[in-house]
């Protein structure tokens, strides 16, 4: 790595935080709906996560390779 690539590395990251805190960015996040946890996993994902525990056990035993 040569001394420009430092010195574009720290420019960028400057950029991007002064972009990150600006009060255009911040009135946008602001608009976007809140994240939150789901208490209970979807029935769906739920099933194929026990397909997966149980592929992965059958491997563990022994059982067929691909």
């Amino acid at each position: 790595m040569n001394g420009n690539d430092g010195k574009r590395r720290a420019e960028l990251a400057n950029d991007i935080r002064r972009q990150a805190g600006s009060e255009a960015t911040k009135r946008f996040l602001r608009t976007l709906p809140t994240f939150r946890l789901e208490k209970e996993v979807p029935k769906r994902l739920s099933d194929l996560l026990d397909r997966l525990e149980g592929a992965t056990a059958k491997k563990a035993r022994g059982g067929r390779r691909r």
